[in-house]
């Protein structure tokens, strides 16, 4: 059975807490697809070299959460040899047999514009950044300031901006707690499994 569930969103709307339980919920394998754009990020050196060279080890690093590395991913995204280079091991992880659920920034449009689900999961920039410097603490305005800096660059990158998908649900989770963003992700999927 191949089902794939594709959750796009901006930086800390939830997105891959989301896509965690829902994986969890209908035992899918779970992608983190910005993980591999963190660690091509944080390796250094040129880009397009780190992404055709990425290794599982790369994504087993303890710094690809940091705000740096999110920066870091953010200024990479935008090369489209990277993004090229990142192509096929995500659409090959995304129709595996037994279902898969990736979470990232273009998976509903480009990545699987085919997916049997696409969710669009979104907050505002004020919450979204709270969230963030709950997670990694420092000064929460700068943290503010950093959210706005990616959301602009993510959502004006000439490559694959990240937009919903056409056929999303788009699920802000502003003023939900995290049980009521999961359950409205699953009541969703399993009316679109039948």
């Amino acid at each position: 059975m191949r089902f794939t569930v594709a959750i796009d969103g901006p930086a800390a709307a939830g997105k891959g807490t989301i896509s965690r339980a829902v994986a969890a919920r209908f035992g899918f394998a779970h992608l983190d697809t910005g993980a591999l754009y963190r660690a091509v990020g944080v390796k250094g050196g040129d880009p397009v070299a780190a992404a055709r060279g990425l290794t599982a080890g790369d994504l087993a690093r303890d710094d690809l959460r940091t705000l740096e590395a999110g920066q870091a991913a953010s200024r990479i995204a935008v090369i489209p040899e990277v993004r090229q280079a990142l192509l096929d091991f995500q659409r090959a992880f995304a129709r595996r047999e037994g279902g898969a659920v990736l979470d990232g920034r273009d998976i509903g449009t480009v990545i699987c514009p085919g997916a049997e689900v696409k969710l669009f999961v979104t907050a505002s920039p004020e919450v979204r950044a709270h969230r963030r410097w709950l997670e990694v603490g420092g000064d929460e305005a700068r943290v503010l300031a950093e959210v706005k800096e990616r959301d602009a660059r993510d959502m004006n990158r000439a490559d694959a901006p990240l937009k919903p998908a056409a056929d999303a649900m788009v699920l802000d989770t502003s003023e939900m707690s995290i049980d009521e963003a999961v359950a409205a992700a699953i009541a969703h999927i399993e009316a679109l499994r039948g």
